[in-house]
């Protein structure tokens, strides 16, 4: 039983190292531990629960970005794939590209993407089918490379606000 155990403690270290420390409870499931031992991990001080059927390995170092992560995991569908991708304000804070420090991180999902729960206040939505090329996959989440964030946000701001977003961001020649 130990040596099952620890083989199940290795792959879920796999999976979470993918992803800064984070996993699902099917990811879990699927590297070895039962569902009824998950909140055995988590009071024992092993897992520590994020969000409903997200998790965070306990003594995973912590990264720069992990709410990236945790937002994309809650995105995921019911085939565990992750659907959100980071876009507009929040890509530009990503890359640097912009004096704005966004409130709320900006995802794009599917135009077919649903969720049975409300909607986190920390996430704005905008619904698009995204053509792989204008995605990246980085450290465990997804976000649309800078051109197409920037075209986003032009596209998304009225008239008289566009002259502003061009304003905020860095890109000029000076960069």
């Amino acid at each position: 039983m130990a040596q099952s155990h620890r083989e199940a403690s290795r792959r879920l270290f796999e999976i979470a190292e993918q992803q800064q420390g984070f996993f699902t409870a099917k990811q879990a499931k699927a590297a070895g531990f039962a569902e009824n031992t998950h909140p055995y991990h988590v009071k024992a001080g092993n897992w520590v629960r994020e969000l409903r059927g997200i998790y965070r390995l306990a003594l995973f170092p912590w990264t720069d970005r992990p709410e990236l992560v945790l937002w994309a995991l809650w995105s995921r569908n019911r085939n565990e794939e992750i659907e959100g991708v980071y876009s507009h304000h929040t890509v530009l804070s990503f890359y640097d590209l912009s004096d704005l420090n966004p409130a709320k991180l900006h995802m794009t999902v599917p135009t077919s993407f649903r969720r049975n729960s409300e909607i986190p206040g920390v996430l704005v939505l905008h619904y698009a089918d995204l053509p792989e090329s204008d995605v990246k996959t980085v450290q465990g989440f997804k976000l649309t490379r800078p051109l197409r964030a920037i075209l986003d946000l032009i596209e998304a701001a009225p008239s008289s606000e566009t002259s502003s977003v061009r304003r905020s961001l860095k890109l000029s020649a000076e960069v």
